[in-house]
């Protein structure tokens, strides 16, 4: 058990573009909170990488699911695999030894999930290999990343025994299905009751429980326990073509959708932002994980005109003064136009390039691009001396 965590058992114009090479020297040897292009792997988070003073009560039961209970509850969608860009990563073999485990009687690992507030739903926090197998067996289609334009390929067990070989679902005997529906995998259901934060502990333990192999990233984990109408948001404004050149290929690791998450949480909540930055980020996604109507359509639109904005009058290489995207300089040069755009449109292409220059040659705004980037009042200090720049653009 994690030290902290007390379980408590209950049931679109061609126009001159600035040259934003020559910059500061400190700019230039900005090392944290930056990314290298292609994308260096370090987190956003700059140098936060303590843990938070907190501890937890989580109420958790355990429940057992038969195999056939719970391919039903995952097609009807109560209980929800997180899909990551990453997907299912089984081969074929280890699938289908996990499949006759079962068909054997023999005893698998169990799952963890975790209970919505608002839907009651159940996500999986640890498990997702094992409940793809089973749904992609019972559906007869192996559950391997594939082209569109690739044939589907049949779920038929492999390095099994003989009398299991060349199996799907349908071809088993009626014996053999009737065990396999009727397995036990037992699963421990989560939710905290404090503190009263929007679940937290939800994301501490995904991290923990995946913190073997091949590392999720903490907007992986953010889509995958926080999903819904403001992840959906993400994927789709990380496809604008404006966007895409300024921050250039799409990133497997969803560090261009974390951007964009982050750019909204400070436009929206800035004045809140309190360090750690992925604290902050997980909290703003909970909280607006439901955004929708109005409010979506309207950061979506700011979101677009600023990318536009910048991409068609500073250039491609904005936010990327050293060759690396500098994610600091991303969300105090997003915030301060957002703003600016609230009271018009851009007529002046040259006022913006003025602007941006002046911002470039600031020594102060240098520092607070490059070193201590999130620290709560370097945030203030940046994104408040580009809003007041840019607020001169005509």
């Amino acid at each position: 058990m994690d030290a902290g965590i007390r379980h408590i058992q209950l049931d679109n114009e061609v126009l001159p573009m600035i040259d934003v090479s020559n910059v500061p020297e400190l700019v230039a040897a900005a090392d944290p909170d930056i990314f290298d292009d292609p994308i260096d792997e370090r987190l956003l988070d700059d140098e936060d990488t303590t843990e938070e003073e907190l501890r937890y009560e989580i109420a958790s039961y355990g429940a057992d699911y038969d195999v056939e209970g719970l391919v039903r509850r995952l097609r009807k969608g109560d209980v929800k695999v997180p899909e990551f860009q990453r997907g299912y990563v089984w081969p074929i073999k280890q699938a289908s030894r996990f499949i006759e485990s079962l068909l054997l009687g023999l005893p698998v690992p169990g799952i963890f999930l975790s209970t919505e507030p608002s839907t009651n739903k159940l996500l999986v926090i640890d498990g997702q290999q094992r409940l793809t197998t089973l749904r992609g067996f019972y559906d007869g289609i192996f559950p391997s990343p594939r082209k569109e334009s690739s044939p589907r390929k049949e779920f038929s067990l492999v390095d099994v025994q003989d009398s299991f070989t060349g199996k799907t679902y349908v071809t088993l005997s009626e014996d053999d299905r009737r065990v396999l529906d009727n397995a036990i995998i037992h699963a421990t259901v989560i939710k905290q009751t404090n503190p009263k934060d929007g679940g937290s502990s939800v994301y501490k333990i995904f991290e923990r429980l995946n913190s073997s192999g091949m590392l999720l990233s903490p907007q992986e984990i953010r889509t995958a326990i926080y999903n819904g109408p403001l992840a959906e948001a993400l994927s789709s404004l990380n496809n604008i073509a404006s966007w895409r050149v300024l921050f250039g290929p799409v990133n497997k690791r969803m560090r261009d959708q974390e951007l964009i998450l982050r750019f909204f949480a400070l436009f929206t909540d800035g004045k809140n932002y309190r360090k750690p930055i992925k604290t902050f980020l997980n909290a703003f996604m909970d909280s607006h994980r439901g955004l929708a109507g109005e409010e979506r359509q309207a950061l979506s639109k700011t979101f677009k005109q600023c990318t536009d904005t910048i991409n068609d009058i500073i250039g491609s290489k904005a936010f990327k003064p050293s060759g690396s995207f500098n994610a600091a300089l991303f969300d105090s040069i997003m915030v301060g136009m957002a703003t600016r755009l609230k009271i018009g449109s851009i007529n002046d292409a040259s006022s913006l390039q003025e602007a941006f220059k002046v911002l470039l040659e600031d020594q102060e705004f240098g520092k607070w691009i490059s070193g201590s980037t999130s620290d709560d009042e370097v945030v203030k200090k940046r994104i408040d001396r580009a809003t007041e720049v840019l607020a001169k653009v005509s």
